[in-house]
């Protein structure tokens, strides 16, 4: 095989195989496009056990899959995951809008690097894991997926509100970033999705996870 033809080759695969390295946080959009979703009383699955899940309640002028955020003057909008302190910051600027503890992934691992938001949902269905960590969850509430070169949207992860668990500052998800609830409400009303050819707000996620 020529030298040529080996680059071609990695050139078009590299993407492929890098892509595939991360886990399915959610296996549902590794199959499928996420979308807006809700569930009335529903019973989800955690670490393979039965939870009630809430149901989402929307205000009357509530739009379900906002793009963009609340505006603001004060400067880029970025969103820091510091996965050694499992804490969220987020900035406007260098003003600091929020600042938080999440939970990150446990069964598997958080991608490192910078991405930014592809799509926001107000709920979704995510499901995943095997076995006793398995999980299927109505109702997940004010989702953010994020992305870039290397990790592709279809591997779903994202800023996410909780209602599974309230341990927040420890590891406990499948990849994705887990947030108190009001928590996350508040970041996904704030952040912006990709909107007239500019992408959506950057996510900076770093450090060695304890």
């Amino acid at each position: 095989m020529s030298v040529i033809v080996i680059i071609v080759l990695t050139a078009l695969l590299t993407p492929f195989f890098t892509s595939q390295r991360v886990g399915c946080a959610n296996s549902i959009s590794c199959k499928q496009a996420p979308k807006y979703e809700t569930e009335a009383n529903a019973i989800g699955t955690y670490n393979n056990k039965p939870i009630r899940v809430p149901n989402v309640l929307l205000a009357e002028n509530e739009n379900t899959s906002p793009v963009l955020g609340v505006a603001t003057s004060q400067g880029k909008k970025h969103i820091y995951v510091n996965l050694a302190t499992q804490t969220l910051a987020a900035y406007e600027g260098e003003k600091l809008f929020m600042q938080t503890f999440i939970s990150s992934g446990l069964w598997g691992k958080t991608p490192q690097g910078d991405f930014t938001i592809w799509s926001k949902f107000r709920a979704t269905r995510m499901s995943g894991g095997s076995g006793a960590d398995y999980y299927d969850l109505p109702n997940v509430p004010y989702v953010m997926f994020f992305s870039n070169n290397e990790v592709a949207g279809s591997a779903g992860f994202s800023l996410h509100g909780t209602y599974w668990h309230n341990n927040f500052g420890h590891a406990m998800s499948h990849g994705c970033v887990n947030m108190k609830t009001t928590d996350a409400m508040k970041l996904y009303e704030w952040a912006d999705g990709p909107s007239e050819g500019k992408k959506g707000t950057t996510i900076s996620i770093f450090g060695n996870q304890p």
